[in-house]
């Protein structure tokens, strides 16, 4: 897998990849690593030749089958299409119009095409998105390949910025996580695979107004790479070397965050403040609720404040993590 680039049209980091696994992705991409370039001629990946490519860990050929499998099933999945500058005509179609996989011969391979609408996406690219696929195929999680692979469109300018719809919807985040959810889940494991990537890279979330000053978007910004950046045989940082760029990333934005004017520090506080009203209004309307209740409404009431609950821990997790990231 030595000096193996990925290199694609960047529309195709507008396809979500929605349910893929992490090896899925690996096998994904390797596949695209060797497809560009190729027009729609048919290719053949021996299975010892895509098990290097995708790093790919399980030694039966039944596992690998199976996987190969579900992979192509997701990718036909996937909403490949184009539309018109009016709006009013829409073209779609899959990537890949043969997928065929041969693990009955004495050495097993699988034959690939791209299909012909899908071809400007690998081939005669007049721009691009690049990264090193080992980097890529290292990483543990999905979340932090998806992001690895949307900033590297950006790394020539070091900023990104996703609306909260754009950033739910390219990740697959499930509809069910709240905000802590996204934060434990999503921005942790990409804050620790990536800051040791992406130089100075700092995850900031917009505030939009109304109750609770709801998230809406998540600005990302890093150090530019230059165009001419060297991509070849990189690999994901240890875990060793994860820790050290947090701590140094945290030590640096422990340092911006500090208020440095009075009207700073003011804004700090009514923030603090207005999370704390709406904890104490909460808490009050329980109070009004369970108050002229019998022993056996209050009970079937307890059962009901599940909500109300998630309501205060949310608000709880916006005081102790207000500044944060």
């Amino acid at each position: 897998m030595a000096n193996e680039i990925v290199k694609y049209h960047h529309e195709l980091n507008t396809i979500p990849l929605r349910k893929f696994t992490p090896v899925e992705m690996n096998l994904f991409f390797s596949i695209v690593s060797r497809m560009r370039e190729k027009g729609d001629k048919t290719v053949r990946f021996s299975f010892d030749q895509l098990k290097d490519l995708s790093n790919y860990k399980a030694t039966a050929n039944v596992r690998f089958v199976d996987d190969l499998k579900a992979t192509y099933e997701k990718i036909l999945s996937l909403r490949f299409g184009r539309r018109s500058e009016s709006g009013l005509s829409y073209d779609m179609f899959v990537m890949f119009t043969e997928f065929r996989i041969n693990g009955d011969v004495e050495e097993p391979y699988v034959d690939i095409r791209i299909y012909e609408k899908a071809l400007p996406l690998l081939n005669n690219l007049d721009e691009w998105v690049r990264y090193s696929l080992q980097q890529f195929n290292e990483l543990q999680s999905s979340y932090s390949k998806t992001m690895f692979r949307l900033l590297k469109q950006f790394r020539t300018k070091g900023f990104a910025y996703f609306s909260k719809e754009d950033f739910h919807e390219l990740l697959d985040i499930p509809k069910s996580y709240k905000q802590p959810d996204i934060d434990k889940r999503v921005i942790k494991p990409i804050r620790q695979e990536l800051t040791a990537i992406f130089k100075g890279l700092a995850i900031k979330k917009k505030y939009g107004k109304g109750r609770g000053k709801p998230v809406i978007g998540y600005q990302f910004t890093f150090k530019p790479e230059i165009k001419q950046a060297d991509d070849f045989n990189k690999h994901a940082p240890t875990k060793e070397e994860q820790n050290r760029a947090l701590a140094q990333a945290d030590k640096q934005k422990e340092y911006e965050q500090q208020p440095t004017t009075l009207q700073d520090k003011i804004k700090e506080q009514e923030r603090k403040l207005e999370l704390l009203k709406q904890l104490q209004e909460l808490e009050k309307k329980e109070k009004q609720d369970t108050k002229n209740q019998t022993p056996t409404e209050q009970k079937k009431a307890k059962n009901d404040s599940q909500l109300s609950e998630k309501d205060k821990q949310d608000l709880l997790n916006g005081l102790q993590n207000f500044g944060k990231y």
